[in-house]
């Protein structure tokens, strides 16, 4: 049996190939091997200092990660969708980004820890903000508006007859962008607090040529009028999230949630879902949350029944689980 100092220690492990990553993917490396380099070459190509390549390329052989042979270092084809195909679902590079974002903040969270405070997202930065959006692109440019979405008969009706699309907490964008793209009739505005987000979200659109029928606002919900109502992995975060709903109900349509899919009841010891969700939240969801005044406090780890309270509240009748799998995520309809 695997002893806690063994399961820490290969933590540990885990987390200097982590951060290794994180230097490969922030530096350029992984581009730049799109063929088998020395570390001298590799340092040319992307401007770095050799000594530093030589080390990176070496470690990144001995974890398995880089192949070598014959002093040139070469990223294996089975490695490339986890470390470069952005719009693969097996693209996970960019969690190293967030986390490594989220560990920056370690000694606000402390102190957050000793006062009740929080650690709001807008203090975070660009790698959490970037690693959290790209983490999701994969899903929202693909799945999102291929399966998902068409899978809910009434939603797909709409958004094909030209509807109406809120999308709250947009982010970079993703989620509004992916609707656009999967149904060309429709247009979406997207929501959110995040002046950077918006500015990013903007220059998205433009990037994948739908923002003539994709607009997105540095601010909360309003208008009324929509067909469909979305909030893609944002209601835990919320520090009011009874309010949000309330006005997700008032601007009409079909309202979906989409957030964490973690157990029903807290039961220890948890799956490795439930334990990466843990994780969001106590590096920076429940911080995030808590950094707004009289705030929920919800945390990443939002279970059913706590999104059920919060739309009762806010005036639904109904909270529907619906049957779409995914092995993170869960999704509601609230009526």
């Amino acid at each position: 049996m695997t002893t806690l100092t063994d399961r820490l220690f290969a933590s540990v492990l885990a987390t200097m190939d982590l951060h290794a990553v994180y230097l490969g993917d922030r530096l350029g490396y992984y581009r730049a091997l799109d063929r088998p380099l020395t570390p001298t070459e590799l340092a040319d190509r992307t401007g770095t200092a050799e000594r530093y390549a030589r080390e990176w390329c070496e470690q990144q052989a001995v974890t398995g990660i880089l192949k070598v042979a014959d002093g040139r270092f070469a990223l294996p084809d089975e490695h490339r969708a986890a470390l470069l195909d952005e719009l693969s679902l097996d693209h996970v590079a960019p969690l190293a980004k967030a986390v490594i974002g989220f560990a920056k903040q370690t000694d606000a969270l402390v102190e957050a820890f000793r006062t009740g405070g929080g650690v709001s997202w807008s203090a975070h930065g660009p790698d959490a903000h970037e690693g959290q959006a790209a983490a999701n692109r994969p899903l929202f440019l693909g799945p999102l508006g291929t399966e998902y979405l068409p899978a809910i008969p009434s939603v797909d009706a709409a958004l094909r007859a030209g509807g109406r699309v809120a999308d709250v907490g947009c982010g970079h964008g993703w989620s509004a962008i992916g609707i656009a793209l999967a149904y060309p009739d429709a247009t979406v505005d997207g929501f959110d607090l995040d002046a950077p987000s918006v500015a990013a979200a903007r220059r998205n659109a433009r990037e994948a040529g739908v923002d003539d029928r994709v607009r997105f606002f540095e601010a909360p919900l309003s208008g009324t009028g929509y067909d469909v109502v979305c909030a893609f992995e944002c209601v835990h975060d919320l520090p009011d999230p009874v309010s949000v709903l309330a006005a997700m109900r008032a601007a009409g349509g079909e309202v979906l949630v989409m957030d964490e899919k973690v157990a029903e009841e807290f039961t220890a010891p948890g799956d490795e879902v439930e334990r990466l969700m843990y994780g969001y939240s106590l590096l920076c969801c429940l911080a995030d949350g808590m950094a707004h005044a009289d705030s929920a406090g919800t945390g990443t780890v939002m279970r059913p029944a706590t999104l059920r309270a919060y739309a009762e509240k806010a005036g639904f009748a109904e909270l529907e689980v619906l049957p779409l799998e995914h092995d993170f995520f869960r999704f509601y309809r609230l009526s």
